[in-house]
């Protein structure tokens, strides 16, 4: 009978803790994986991660030496594709973001971001040229514009109007059509 009732407080305990873990998460100010998708800006002067603000500015280096910035107005609309090596959906959406690159490069830069905080370099330089990578590709080696950008999943695509608005962020691998629908609606193309 002891062991019945130990068996039977424990599994209150685990149920109570889990029901804490549940309403701490759900009570946060930040949520932790998808506040980017949901957040909607009062003002397009304001700066953050989420769908209507400002996106977060940043300057990286390029692997050809090159700066490139994300940072108010610009010429063209922008996707940020934030990467690692050994993400598989990442590996997937390769090919198409070098066809979607390629296709809408007058108005629309592609700017690949590896996350090298949570890679290792020499397997992202082999990503990128086992992939060919036809867009820019900058290593963000501490992580930092990943997380002004609240990065939660690889890969992370955020799309930036001209006006360096925030369009939309989106979490995980969509298909190379329903990504190429994105494109088309950011840039009216």
């Amino acid at each position: 009978m002891k062991a019945v009732n130990k068996r039977n407080i424990t599994v209150i305990a685990v149920i109570v803790f889990l029901a804490f873990l549940a309403i701490e998460r759900t009570t946060r100010s930040e949520p932790e994986s998808v506040p980017a998708m949901e957040q909607q800006g009062s003002s397009k002067t304001e700066s953050g991660a989420g769908k209507g603000l400002l996106a977060p500015a940043f300057t990286l280096q390029g692997v050809n030496g090159e700066s490139y910035s994300v940072e108010g107005a610009r010429e063209k609309a922008v996707l940020v594709n934030f990467w690692a090596s050994w993400c598989e959906p990442c590996q997937q959406e390769a090919p198409a973001l070098n066809a979607l690159a390629l296709k809408y490069k007058d108005v629309l830069d592609v700017y690949g971001i590896n996350v090298t905080s949570q890679d290792y370099k020499p397997n992202a330089e082999r990503f990128v040229r086992k992939y060919m990578l036809a867009f820019p590709v900058m290593y963000d080696l501490k992580g930092e514009v990943f997380d002004k950008y609240k990065g939660a999943v690889f890969p992370t695509n955020v799309l930036v109007d001209k006006n360096g608005v925030i369009a939309e962020v989106i979490l995980g691998l969509l298909s190379p059509e329903e990504l190429e629908k994105k494109i088309i609606a950011l840039t009216g193309s």
